[in-house]
């Protein structure tokens, strides 16, 4: 696909071609966005298990016809017992799987806004059959899958689960190839005669508790109880005359707000795109917004995050007089990884839904739990063992998360759905999506396709140097080096730049636009007018 997809009945957009194509059947049975979103998620943490899996995290923007907006927060907190760490916290393996999984929660809790608030048609295990049919039926691995089978194959042995499981004779599998996965086919077929809570409390909880229990994980069957997704108001910025939103801290929703409002105090429209003004002020304005992250965001539970000082006009303001279009800020700081699954969509009677899940490092531990064929995340690795730093590990703590989908809302309505997977690379990502879209009109297709950047390491370099995809014109690479920027090419439409989506709503006309980045497997797909 090489354009946006159009409709005015409704719209999903995925990283993978059959999980959009499982919401779009929900939109098409007479379901809502919040349905269609459940089926999607629930497809990817099949067919997508590198960046998504039922025992991740997920965060949800919701707004339905009224122009009512509220926010899922699913974050699994650390546990009430925490372990001795000596020296640092692994990323990788049982002692990384340090907090519960709060996806399931996620989706639970949105099945009851959609039931009791949105009218939903569609029962819990109708949403979820589709997921396990692919479980148990099998499809075909994604190439993005395979790319980072072969990426991690040198580091194998710290995934010896995942390789396990997926080489064949020692390779890795042929391109479309069949992938099936029983256990978790059985999981999800309880999930969905038992109902969500299920997977903290009932006969699945003792289960996946079991499991963490025999893979060496300090969590335990009252952590898993305790976990709830919480239901908030969403943070807000003004951005060209309408609004953007986010998710609240531990989130880092915050400096994709704080970026898009120092950006907001420079006339972009008179920045050529894709000039070395344009990446240089976008790159400056997240370097400004991380500095604030680092110092800030964490679990406002246990610490206070000033919110309102940090998006307050005074203090944009005086982050946009820190910028230096001339020089580069040098950038020593360090960088935050993780993998991730945008959804989104958007049914024909308003609603929208604007979703992130995600395991944190493709395939998040590496360790599949018990008998269950659950992969659990690794995001409590994120945390601090100093005891000065804000996201400093504690007992029932939430970690900090880069996870922060977005909406723009104009008259009080959805426009714009966004979201993208790369940790660090969110807000910078972001950026360059919400520049390109409303400050320079561009359809959702041609603002994913255009070239980006990414300040910090990637899987493939260690270097914290300006990452350029390669279809950036010489001219430019050439103006950034001489203001300062340590530069790294990487190959044009790399998949190390995130996989990001978006749905653009015409409020007066209804039609949508939709895509998903072209660096991934994913599409977006829009009833037909018959519909």
């Amino acid at each position: 696909m090489t354009h946006s997809t159009t409709s005015t009945k409704g719209m999903v957009t995925s990283p993978h071609a059959l999980a959009t194509q499982a919401g779009l059947d929900v939109l098409a049975a007479g379901g809502n966005a919040i349905e269609a979103a459940i089926a999607i998620t629930a497809c990817l943490c099949v067919t997508y298990p590198h960046f998504a899996g039922l025992g991740g995290d997920a965060f949800m923007l919701i707004a339905d016809k009224s122009g009512q907006v509220q926010t899922i927060s699913g974050i699994g907190q650390a546990p009430q017992h925490l372990p001795h760490y000596s020296g640092s916290i692994p990323v990788r393996g049982p002692q990384s799987m340090l907090t519960s999984a709060a996806l399931v929660d996620v989706l639970g809790q949105a099945y009851g806004i959609s039931r009791d608030g949105w009218a939903g048609q569609h029962s819990w295990q109708q949403l979820l059959a589709p997921a396990i049919g692919f479980a148990r039926d099998g499809f075909a691995m994604s190439d993005s899958e395979r790319f980072w089978l072969e990426l991690r194959l040198p580091d194998a042995a710290s995934l010896p689960d995942i390789y396990a499981n997926l080489l064949v004779n020692g390779e890795i599998p042929a391109p479309h190839s069949v992938r099936q996965q029983h256990p978790l086919a059985s999981t999800l077929e309880t999930l969905a005669a038992r109902g969500p809570r299920d997977f903290y409390e009932g006969q699945l909880a003792a289960r996946v508790a079991k499991g963490l229990a025999q893979a060496g994980s300090p969590l335990t069957a009252a952590d898993l109880a305790q976990t709830r997704a919480r239901i908030e108001a969403p943070l807000r910025t003004a951005y060209r005359g309408g609004t953007l939103l986010a998710h609240r801290p531990p989130t880092q929703g915050i400096t994709t707000l704080e970026t898009m409002g120092i950006l907001q105090r420079f006339d972009l429209r008179s920045i050529p795109e894709g000039s070395a003004d344009y990446y240089h002020l976008l790159v400056e304005a997240v370097k400004q917004a991380f500095i604030d992250r680092n110092r800030h965001v964490a679990d406002p539970e246990q610490v206070e995050v000033p919110i309102e000082r940090l998006l307050s006009a005074a203090h944009l303001d005086h982050k946009a007089q820190q910028i230096r279009m001339d020089q580069a800020l040098p950038w020593p700081h360090p960088f935050q990884t993780g993998d991730t699954v945008y959804i989104a969509a958007a049914d024909s009677a308003g609603n929208a839904v604007s979703m992130l899940a995600t395991i944190y490092f493709d395939w998040g531990s590496g360790v599949l739990v018990g008998d269950t064929g659950l992969l659990w995340h690794n995001r409590g690795s994120a945390f601090s063992l100093d005891p000065k730093h804000p996201n400093c590990l504690a007992p029932g703590k939430r970690p900090f998360h880069t996870l922060n989908p977005g909406m723009y809302l104009q008259n009080g309505k959805p426009t714009i759905l966004y979201g993208t997977q790369g940790a660090d690379g969110q807000p910078q990502t972001l950026a360059a999506i919400l520049t390109r879209m409303i400050d320079y009109g561009m359809d959702p297709y041609t603002a994913l396709a255009r070239p980006r950047f990414l300040l910090g390491k990637t899987f493939s370099d260690a270097r914290d140097s300006l990452k350029l995809e390669q279809d950036v014109p010489d001219e430019v690479f050439q103006e950034l080096a001489r203001r300062g920027h340590a530069l790294s090419p990487i190959p044009a439409q790399s998949p190390l730049m995130g996989h990001p989506g978006a749905i653009r709503i015409d409020q007066a006309t209804g039609q949508m636009q939709g895509a998903h980045d072209p660096r991934s497997d994913g599409r977006a797909m829009g009833l037909p007018a018959r519909a």
